[in-house]
């Protein structure tokens, strides 16, 4: 069967890599993975401590891996460090964060973020050391130079992220999922193509010294809420 997308044969391979564990080691397993990610908080007071580039990109390249639509990867992270770059984006951030609180939010939501303790002041958006723009293509290029039309972006780039988060808590690295509305700035400032869609603007860095976070962030619903089994 030839892949009518990027003009490539389908070529099964046996699986690499898995590893069945007893299922004792599994259960050991999960719990420690949760243990350890139940540790990772949302951070909104940075220090300006610097991260070297070599961990940014390796946890790149394990977002990289997250299953997509046709294995299009529709995604592309734009990396901030310059300081001029990151002062742009903190303004114009901050120009829809105002009229965000001012009113276009609406009461209902304004009050769900009373818990939070948030504004429109965002100057973590120029301590941090890296910002990173998360983009979804709504086109990919092939093999033969062609663009072709991706599918599942939005469920995509969603996987990449939390792929992205996981492996910068685990490289000790603290984390802020930003999403200012409207993203477009992003386009221009990341020279990125109109058609890419903006999803996320995530910080990354060291915590402050003295950050807090809301207590309200540390109340999460029991399993018997999330989640319903069929047996």
């Amino acid at each position: 069967m030839v892949d009518q997308q990027f003009g490539q044969d389908f070529e099964p391979i046996d699986l690499p890599d898995y590893k069945e564990l007893p299922e004792a080691e599994m259960c050991a397993a999960a719990q420690a993975f949760y243990e350890d990610i139940k540790k990772r908080h949302t951070v909104r007071e940075f220090s300006d401590r610097p991260v070297p580039r070599d961990i940014i990109e390796t946890c790149l390249k394990a977002a990289g891996t997250a299953p997509n639509g046709a294995n299009h990867q529709p995604w592309h992270f734009a990396v901030i460090g310059d300081a001029e770059m990151k002062r742009r984006i903190r303004e114009e951030a901050e120009i829809e964060e105002k009229t965000f609180y001012e009113g276009r939010a609406g009461e209902e939501w304004l009050k769900a973020l009373k818990p939070i303790g948030t504004d429109a002041s965002k100057p973590f958006l120029e301590k941090a050391p890296w910002l990173i723009a998360i983009f979804g293509e709504r086109r990919s290029i092939g093999a033969d130079g062609n663009k072709y039309k991706n599918y599942y972006v939005p469920e995509s780039v969603s996987i990449a992220t939390g792929f992205l988060l996981v492996a910068l808590h685990k490289a000790g690295l603290a984390t802020l999922t930003h999403t200012p509305n409207p993203m477009s700035f992003l386009n221009e400032i990341c020279e990125r193509p109109k058609a890419d869609k903006p999803y996320i603007l995530l910080v990354v860095g060291y915590p402050d010294e003295d950050a807090k976070i809301p207590r309200h962030a540390t109340e999460k619903k029991p399993l018997e809420e999330i989640a319903t089994f069929f047996e």
